[in-house]
């Protein structure tokens, strides 16, 4: 049970789709941020901030337009759909969430930790991917 409801098989496909969406909105501000360390130098941490900013307001566009979508879904639809547009009102807000505020932190954390330059990783893999562009 969670929340007082029993888990199935809608919840399994709210939560699958809820983790594409998630994965789709990291992407687009992991994207923004490999474009920024190509193009820019300078502090690896104000440079991943300034990214994330410049997505910010297509990512909580977005949520709250998918959110509003499926609060209509939850208020009238039945039973089952009920259920579906609860888990998928909870993951639009913690997706989004953790799209903006843990997904880059991680990476510049993991970064850190394991002593690399991000951005000469993201500058070789770029080279890298025009020498083979099968490979990309």
């Amino acid at each position: 049970m969670l929340l007082g409801r029993e888990f199935s098989l809608i919840h399994v496909g709210a939560i699958l789709t809820i983790a594409g969406y998630s994965i789709n909105d990291t992407i687009v501000v992991f994207d923004r941020i490999r474009e920024q360390l190509q193009l820019r130098s300078g502090d690896i941490s104000v440079i991943m901030n300034e990214a994330i900013n410049a997505t910010l307001s297509r990512t909580i566009l977005t949520s709250a337009t998918t959110f509003v979508a499926v609060l209509v879904l939850f208020i009238f639809g039945g039973s089952a759909m009920r259920d579906f547009a609860l888990a998928m009102m909870i993951g639009v807000i913690v997706g989004t969430y953790s799209s903006i505020f843990v997904a880059a932190p991680v990476v510049a954390w993991w970064s850190k930790k394991r002593g690399t330059n991000l951005r000469a990783e993201v500058i070789d893999a770029q080279l890298e991917a025009q020498v083979m562009p099968g490979k990309g």
